[in-house]
């Protein structure tokens, strides 16, 4: 049973990580339509930049505030490439987003170099009902979860994020009522960059992290989204979380070389589901 609880408190800590980039996806995506497949990349940019911060010298918490900026920088930059241009079409801008992410390889090979890179989290270990666990592990679940709720917060209470969400329902309305959609587009990515990069920073201490670790970190940050239609980031949260803990009790139980393909048939699977609940809606219900 300590084996058990161990395993899931673990998943749970890399499921709030993958929360963090599916909803990073999930605000691009409800505001401009556009499924952001750069968003790995900041992730991988904040971690590596933090651990050379930490190198100079700098003392966490401005390290890894300086890499989430830095990471929220990167979203805005591949913002202005990808819908910056007005008529831009969804399908485009995603594929604008995927070369930059391609791009993002080359630059981090050339500032980084190509060796697995670290620094180091919060120290020692907890003893949870039996099971002992890395006290960083719930570091990522203590940071997280207050993320989250101020995200909620910020769309149903504050007149920008209403603004974002009105972006997201109705483009049209949003540009009569005086709305720039094409600056929220910008915002949303910017905030979806900074999502992305607290990623990075938090589980990069218990994950090594590579130039090429956003394959992984967008495939499971994906899956999550996809459980809420790329429209809810409450439900990213629980699909991260599930998503982390599944794979941590097959890691534990039977090997970790079948943890990206977990994420890639959950992903299947509710993708499968919502297209046949979506086709037996009669035609006069929707």
């Amino acid at each position: 049973m300590s084996d058990l609880l161990g395993y899931l408190l673990t998943g749970l800590g890399i499921g709030a990580g993958f929360a963090l980039v599916g909803s990073g996806m999930v605000v691009i995506y409800r505001v401009t339509r556009v499924v952001n497949l750069a968003q790995g990349a900041f992730a991988v940019i904040a971690a590596m930049l933090t651990s050379t911060l930490l190198a100079t010298g700098l003392p966490h918490g401005l390290a890894e505030v300086t890499a989430v900026l830095a990471a929220a920088g990167a979203g805005l930059l591949t913002g202005v490439v990808a819908i910056g241009r007005p008529g831009t079409d969804p399908g485009a801008a995603l594929i604008i987003t995927l070369g930059l992410g391609v791009l993002a390889y080359a630059v981090e090979v050339t500032v980084w170099g190509d060796q697995p890179r670290s620094f180091a989290g919060l120290s020692g270990a907890a003893t949870v009902g039996g099971a002992r666990i890395q006290a960083h592990y719930l570091l990522v679940v203590a940071v997280t979860l207050p993320v989250f709720a101020a995200l909620t917060a910020f769309f149903r209470r504050t007149d920008l994020g209403k603004a974002l969400t009105a972006c997201a329902q109705n483009p049209y309305a949003a540009r009569v009522v005086g709305i720039d959609v094409r600056r929220m587009g910008l915002l949303a990515f910017a905030l979806g960059g900074a999502l992305g990069g607290l990623a990075g920073v938090l589980l990069t201490p218990v994950q090594q992290v590579t130039f090429d670790s956003d394959v992984t970190l967008i495939v499971n940050g994906f899956a999550a989204a996809v459980l809420g239609g790329l429209t809810r980031p409450a439900v990213a949260l629980a699909g991260g979380l599930l998503l982390g803990v599944a794979q941590t009790l097959i890691a534990g139980y039977g090997g970790g070389a079948y943890q990206l393909e977990i994420a890639l048939l959950l992903m299947l699977a509710v993708m499968v589901t919502q297209a046949v609940r979506a086709g037996s809606v009669p035609e006069t219900a929707r």
